[in-house]
């Protein structure tokens, strides 16, 4: 196991593909300086991005045509976009360096109009496209800003992974094929950077669902912790994550903080135990846990009827519940924490809060180098 050189945990945030793909006026991202001065301002150390390994690997200075993965979220573009990779990614690293953030690499695997990402055909070339990233970064002299790379965001859900779940029904975190390709894969480039903590991102699922053999390779544990993950509030609500339509946020403005306002006392209740849950996998696995999206609901947006207020308060238990534990290194305040989330991003006291709070709490000790 690799360790993580820190001296106190750090506040991190989840700005996907969004650092890319969210640059036209208004968007959020279209300066990244302003963007970074405002995270840094905020309390936060790290961003966590998409550098999109599959397209780097395919023409390094290709130009793609992304496919919407969605058009009522506001992560990434709602529509049709044309995207150059590189120099963007090595640009934005450098900009994260100029102020004094760490940047932790991902990726989704956006579809292109191609569908490249299918060509990942084993473990083996998963691994060797993110070793082709880090050599360009590191041929760039940027791989001193890296703190860790999660080779897949929630490896198994068929929307980030399609090449791994091809034939393989329900191929989730714990499924038997997914060990030997997660070990192939961070061999690769481990075997190339053996310095670089490595890991593949998941919902936390349940404790029993870990085990020694499917955290083998994992450097770090990136579990990804919602409150809606432990009860039935969206089903309550009525939200079924829908992508294309507003069915979802109509149910939303029309039940979901008058739901969580009937009983605020049980919705904590229930974040607590997810929060706890994780620490429970971190401490049982022996690995130092990052979350990056997280504490209460997954989605949601500035939108007319939605406020802000009730999804500040679960996020404010997520992080002061994980912060008790000692379990985590890195950690988000929730994964709407960025420039196009107006009515959260504001808020740079509670910010501010929040991050002063993961900075003063505990880390694993014996799981990391301090």
């Amino acid at each position: 196991m690799i360790p993580l050189a820190l001296t106190r945990p750090l506040a991190i945030t989840m700005w996907d593909f969004s650092w890319l793909e969210r640059r036209w006026p208004g968007s959020g991202y279209e300066n990244w300086d302003t963007a970074l001065a405002e995270l840094a301002e905020r309390g936060y150390d790290a961003v966590r991005i998409d550098a999109y390994p599959h397209l780097l690997s395919q023409a390094a200075e290709g130009t793609w045509e992304l496919m919407p993965e969605w058009n009522v979220q506001d992560w990434g573009s709602p529509a049709l976009i044309e995207v150059q990779v590189w120099p963007a990614l090595p640009e934005f690293i450098a900009a994260c360096a100029r102020h004094g953030l760490k940047v932790a690499l991902s990726s989704w695997f956006r579809q292109d109009t191609h569908n490249h990402r299918m060509n990942i055909a084993d473990g083996t070339a998963h691994g060797d496209i993110w070793v082709d990233t880090l050599r360009r970064l590191e041929s760039a002299g940027l791989l001193d800003h890296i703190l860790f790379v999660d080779l897949c965001n929630e490896w198994g859900l068929d929307c980030w992974s399609p090449f791994f779940n091809a034939g393989r029904k329900d191929a989730w975190f714990h499924h038997p094929d997914s060990v030997p390709w997660m070990n192939q894969a961070i061999g690769r480039v481990h075997e190339a950077y053996p310095d670089i903590p490595c890991t593949f991102s998941a919902f936390p699922f349940k404790p029993a669902d870990w085990t020694a053999p499917v955290v083998e390779s994992l450097d770090l544990l990136e579990l990804h912790v919602w409150m809606t993950g432990e009860c039935d509030f969206y089903a309550k609500v009525g939200y079924n994550y829908e992508r294309f339509e507003t069915r979802g946020y109509e149910n939303l403005v029309r039940h979901g903080e008058k739901l969580y306002r009937s009983n605020p006392d049980y919705w904590h209740q229930v974040t607590r135990r997810a929060v706890e849950n994780a620490a429970l996998i971190g401490r049982e696995m022996t690995r130092p846990l990052v979350t990056t999206e997280c504490w209460g609901i997954v989605d949601y947006k500035d939108w007319p009827g939605l406020r802000w207020d009730w999804v500040k308060e679960l996020c404010t238990t997520g992080v002061e519940t994980a912060c008790s534990t000692g379990q985590w290194a890195m950690m988000a305040t929730s994964n709407f924490c960025g420039p196009q989330f107006r009515g959260m991003w504001d808020d740079v006291a509670w910010h501010r809060r929040l991050t002063d709070q993961i900075h003063q709490a505990k880390l694993p000790g014996e799981q990391l180098a301090v």
